[in-house]
């Protein structure tokens, strides 16, 4: 596997998951497999989840919930396609049952007529058909609108409407369904679609809470209620998902750049792993090479630092699935070259807070070009002060020693961190992680002659101390 910091996300379907298949990702550069719950049942989620695991224990695992989610019904002819042509006019319904026809279109959201305004655009299958509210009728329930332009419209497609205060709940009975199995099976990360506010958040930490799992939220931003509401989300989240897909068709598309730069910016600042997903590799779906737009995609974001990379559709059904994440990970390894070159003490990102963690990890960090440390240790017991030292953006190598394997895939979306798994390791006698050294030594990660940096505690709650000596002169102190 390339080492390289830029972590990688893989959406993996339930057609496609055995346990060669995953290996193969995994010794590409994947780091994290990602589950769309849209597409899988119970007896899917358990048999990726099972494959991975064989894989290796240290493959992070996440699943999407639907979230507050619009789509259209099933069509008349539910395999087939409608026509629709620019100019044609259409009724919406929010009759959930109904069919839909070129006559009327029916959504799975009872009370569409309430959340919409005349003047407003009704965007279908990703932007594909664009549709003009010309009039609302309260009482009917029926939304006349206009077609902007050609298109055809298959059953059950996504439904965006820019501008609009939807007030669908954050949890369908799907998604609580879903999280029941996750939780079940240990699955460490959920991305939760559509996130409007905090109080999505909220809904989905309190129904974790009662399943009792300690599955880590991470927020997609996908709409503009989620980018004006950003700073709440960020706080109440693990992390953070730019999901350009759906943000690119309810927001102006020239706006993406720069909100998915502000997004990474903020999730840095604040320690929380960022994730910069859709069509980052879409012409691999079908081609083995990429288009160098693609390139230059994948070389911004990295520039840009975020911790992840997803891929969706090029690994989850693409005829290209390793190749993909081999091109994405030779990417992330030659442009962190390039910053790794230009990195001074100045540039490494100033202290955002008043952390004790926060200012032992940029001094850990700023070590390595001062006096020429070779890594950076640190104890994880919920992986906090790797993921502080992390938002640093560092160059050399960061071991997290993590005593809970469940840390260890915490850390698989966090920037650089490089997690190992010592069973019942952690103690707070135990400040420094003696065995962990002397394996780094036996596998050449480290020689006794190196200088590093370790970051531990005293009382269990975050680093509270930094020593940096050489690997040798710690294993003769410790004895």
């Amino acid at each position: 596997m390339l080492q390289k910091s830029t972590k990688i996300i893989t959406t993996v379907s339930d057609r496609r998951c055995g346990v060669d298949f995953i290996r193969s990702l995994f010794e590409a550069g994947m780091n994290v497999v990602r589950m769309n719950s849209a597409h899988l049942g119970e007896e899917g989620i358990t048999s990726i989840v099972r494959n991975c695991r064989e894989v290796s224990p240290r493959i992070g695992i996440m699943i999407d919930t639907k979230g507050p989610e619009i789509r259209t019904t099933t069509n008349e002819d539910p395999e087939g396609k409608l026509a629709f042509r620019e100019g044609m006019l259409v009724q919406f319904s929010g009759n959930t049952t109904g069919r839909t026809s070129l006559r009327i279109i029916n959504l799975n959201y009872p009370d569409i007529a309430r959340d919409v305004r005349q003047g407003q655009h009704i965007l279908i299958d990703d932007g594909e058909l664009d549709f003009e509210i010309l009039s609302v009728d309260s009482d009917s329930g029926l939304i006349a609108a206009r077609c902007l332009n050609d298109g055809e419209l298959g059953s059950r497609k996504s439904v965006n409407i820019p501008g609009s205060d939807i007030r669908l709940p954050a949890l369908t009975d799907r998604d609580r369904a879903t999280l029941a199995v996750a939780a079940r099976l240990g699955v460490d990360f959920v991305a939760h679609s559509f996130v409007r506010s905090a109080d999505d958040i909220h809904a989905v930490q309190a129904e974790l809470d009662a399943l009792g799992s300690d599955m880590k939220i991470i927020a997609k931003i996908e709409n503009q209620q989620g980018v004006d509401n950003f700073d709440s989300i960020l706080e109440a989240s693990y992390g953070i998902m730019v999901a350009r897909g759906d943000l690119g068709i309810e927001v102006p598309a020239a706006r993406i750049p720069v909100i998915q730069h502000e997004m990474i910016s903020k999730c840095i600042a604040t320690h929380h792993p960022v994730i910069v997903a859709t069509q980052m590799l879409h012409s691999m779906i079908t081609n083995p090479r990429p288009t160098r737009a693609e390139i230059s995609d994948i070389a911004s974001a990295v520039y840009q630092r975020a911790d992840c990379l997803m891929l969706s559709g090029e690994t989850a059904n693409g005829r290209y699935p390793v190749e993909a994440v081999r091109t994405m990970a030779g990417v992330a390894c030659e442009v962190e070259r390039s910053l790794t070159a230009t990195t001074t003490a100045d540039n490494i990102p100033q202290l955002a807070d008043a952390h004790v963690t926060s200012f032992l990890a940029r001094q850990a960090v700023v070590s390595e070009r001062e006096i020429g440390t070779k890594a950076i240790i640190a104890n994880a017991l919920h992986g906090r002060t790797a993921r502080f030292i992390a938002s640093f953006r560092g160059s050399c190598p960061v071991y997290a020693i993590c005593y809970r394997r469940r840390t260890m895939r915490w850390l698989s979306i966090s920037y650089g961190i490089k997690a190992y798994y010592y069973k019942d390791y952690y103690t707070c006698a135990q400040r420094y992680p003696l065995d962990a050294l002397r394996d780094f030594i036996d596998q050449g990660l480290l020689t006794p002659d190196d200088r590093i940096a370790v970051l531990g505690a005293l009382n269990g709650t975050g680093a509270t101390f930094l020593e940096i000596n050489a690997v040798q002169a710690i294993l003769d102190n410790a004895r």
